[in-house]
């Protein structure tokens, strides 16, 4: 995803500086007087600037990620084998998730994300060069993605907040929306690339590419106008900032129930390297080609669910709930599907459902956050989201083993659909509802009414 500069004109590359003054009241106001649409957040420059440098990098990880996928499967023929490599990569964010909260609450994040975004070039830049010169074994890759979870750690909650500093509190939503977009636009790209480069010189230039694509974002983010951000306050240097972090997500369940959700989706729903992986060499005995195609597949949904996501206004917690329940029953329809093309043609709603579930819970988290807390709610989010990768990784990849590939994206079905049911309910309970049932014309079969005397008290909840 990109889009031209329009009157703005780019300064000259400059080192960051966080010493400009923040834009006055009345220029915030008027950069977020415009309605939001679709695209609305790339009205604003900086974040044009990033968008455009995430779009390249997005790219070259996705590239990385096939590409690396593939060299374990090779190297092993274990699907156990690329379960632990995501679960390496993901490890240190279940660790120490939460560590990187605190720092991206304390530190400037533009100046964070300087650091943490040439580390992650480095280690493609590494990767490629083992795997070109032929030396490259499987523990070299585990360490690698080990390393490239540590910085992760700290790139993922500065990331996900320097958002709000770019385009304010009005345009959070569309910009956590066309954000998803550009990292999933990138996956219609790099596993196609990928694909080809594996098949015709070998994965080893897939991973060249994606270290030196992370140049992008760098040159981005030199260009920002700092005068022009929105500088969250921060968190000064003391004891106790992570409990304080998780006592507040304690004490407000609309923060609690939604990283409850994506902890067990995350965990065990989105375990799609270790079941492609497997029924494109076990189910379908096919090859790398066909590997990106089903990649390429669910990326379209995912934009899709992305961009009706940048449309929404807002972000209800049942818009969430029921896209985690429908994710978790496509994956079952796809796991028993008979044939190459139903499964195929299912990657594409099963990209769209996940997709809206991340968004949904991740703009309701950042709105609904105190903005001093919101590194560690959103390391908090991310670390169950991904960093309970490493516990399913493993499982789904011994149950894709020893029961095959259908049983595994079965397994992951099942408890996305009963897990997404249960928090409905609790959602539902909180906010003085219950469920009805019926068959009147015009009526849905289920839907939820308010409870005789209760009180809503989940805001958004319904």
């Amino acid at each position: 995803m990109s889009t031209g500069h329009g009157a703005d004109s780019a300064p000259a590359p400059s080192a960051p500086d966080d010493n400009e003054k923040p834009p006055r009241d009345s220029d915030k106001a008027s950069r977020n007087a415009a309605k939001p649409s679709m695209f609305s957040s790339l009205r604003i420059r900086n974040y044009r600037l990033f968008a455009m440098g995430q779009a390249v990098s997005n790219t070259g990880t996705w590239m990385q990620r096939i590409a690396q996928d593939w060299l374990v499967h090779s190297l092993t023929g274990s699907s156990t084998a690329v379960g632990v490599t995501t679960a390496l990569q993901f490890l240190p964010m279940l660790l120490f998730g939460l560590y990187g909260g605190v720092i991206a609450d304390r530190c400037s994040k533009r100046k964070l994300l300087f650091v943490t975004q040439s580390a992650m070039g480095l280690t493609g830049l590494v990767l490629a060069a083992l795997t070109l010169s032929g030396n490259v074994q499987v523990a070299h890759v585990y360490a690698l993605a080990f390393v490239l979870g540590l910085v992760t750690v700290v790139d993922n909650p500065t990331r996900q907040t320097f958002v709000s500093e770019m385009v304010g509190p009005a345009q959070i939503r569309n910009a956590v929306s066309l954000n998803s977009a550009n990292f999933q636009s990138a996956r219609l790209v790099g596993p196609a690339v990928a694909g080809v480069l594996i098949s015709a010189v070998g994965g080893g230039w897939a991973f060249l590419l994606n270290g030196l694509s992370f140049a992008a974002p760098l040159i981005g983010l030199l260009m920002m106008r700092t005068s022009e951000l929105y500088p969250s306050e921060r968190v000064e240097r003391g004891k106790g900032q992570l409990r304080e972090g998780l006592g507040y997500v304690r004490g407000h369940p609309e923060l609690v129930w939604p990283i409850v959700l994506v902890g067990f989706i995350g965990t065990f729903g989105f375990n799609f390297p270790i079941w492609l992986t497997a029924f494109t060499s076990e189910v379908f005995d096919a090859g790398p080609g066909t590997y990106a195609l089903l990649n390429f597949l669910m990326a379209v949904g995912s934009v899709a669910g992305a961009l009706l996501a940048a449309r929404r206004g807002h972000s209800r917690l049942r818009l969430m709930t029921g896209a985690a329940a429908l994710f978790g029953v496509l994956e079952m329809v796809a796991a028993l599907s008979p044939s190459y093309w139903l499964f195929a043609a299912l990657m594409a709603p099963i990209g769209l459902m996940g997709l809206t579930l991340n968004v949904t819970a991740n703009s309701s988290l950042q709105l609904a956050s105190d903005p001093v807390m919101r590194g560690r709610v959103m390391s908090l989010f991310m670390m169950v989201f991904v960093g309970g990768t490493p516990i399913g990784g493993p499982i789904m990849g011994w149950i894709t083993d020893a029961w095959g590939a259908r049983a595994g994206f079965l397994a992951g079905g099942v408890i996305s659909a009963v897990a997404a049911l249960a928090v409905g309910l609790v959602l539902a309970h909180l906010a003085g509802l219950r469920p009805a049932f019926g068959l009147r014309k015009g009526r849905p079969l289920v839907r939820f009414v308010a409870r005789a005397g209760a009180e809503e008290r989940v805001p958004e909840a319904a």
